[in-house]
């Protein structure tokens, strides 16, 4: 039986703020057994985050050269390493129970990834796992970078789904997940496919690829971007 979940969409939105809302979500699932999850569906303003596997050193720039080119930074409390957030780029934070995934942290990160093949899927693309690495690729393109955190057994953190953003930023910047371009590169739906996506044109499809694979009885919005 698929599992209660409502969705909550942000644009625009902090990176500090996003870890804040996702507290509150957090908290509030934990001390109601029949509250239901929520999927927040978030695009960031510029930021680079690194992870509890990171040390700084995939870091190619100071802080400071981050800010002056408008880029925040923050150290966070999910998986992996360094990473960007920002515009054309969807950031999903699954709030849900761990419980719904026999508490196996690890089934519930290839469950992420395979909510990102599944979306590719929709698109004609062959998303695929790479050994040893998280995400999900498209040939030697990473498409989707997957990091989580868990409190009191509810999940948050989750992935980051490029759509269109300044792929750019991802190199410029950083070993992005600590990977060194000969071992592969960042790609977005639009630059595998050629065509400009939007946010707009793939919430829903993305949505439903989470809804399903994850087993969600989502209660999906209309289609108004907040």
């Amino acid at each position: 039986m698929p599992h209660p979940a409502t969705v909550t969409i942000r644009r625009n939105l902090a990176y500090a703020e996003g870890v804040a809302v996702q507290k509150d979500l957090v908290a509030g699932i934990a001390n109601d057994p029949d509250r239901p999850g929520t999927v927040m569906f978030a695009e960031h303003r510029p930021v680079i985050t690194c992870g509890r596997s990171g040390d700084g050193s995939n870091l190619l720039v100071r802080p400071e050269a981050l800010a002056a080119d408008g880029i925040e930074y923050h150290q966070t409390n999910r998986g992996g390493d360094v990473t960007y957030h920002g515009p054309g780029q969807w950031t999903v934070y699954p709030i849900l129970r761990l419980a719904w995934y026999e508490k196996n942290l690890h089934r519930y990160l290839r469950l992420l990834e395979e909510c990102v093949i599944h979306f590719l899927h929709r698109y004609g693309l062959e998303g695929t796992r790479r050994q040893g690495l998280t995400g999900a690729w498209v040939g030697t393109g990473k498409v989707a970078a997957v990091g989580v955190a868990v409190t009191r057994w509810v999940t948050w953190h989750g992935i980051a789904v490029n759509i269109n953003p300044n792929l750019d930023r991802f190199t410029r910047y950083m070993h992005p997940c600590g990977i060194r371009s000969a071992d592969g590169g960042v790609a977005s739906l639009s630059s595998l496919l050629g065509t400009p996506y939007t946010l707009e044109d793939t919430l829903t499809p993305l949505m439903e690829s989470i809804a399903e694979v994850l087993s969600l009885d989502l209660a999906i919005p209309d289609q108004t971007m907040v």
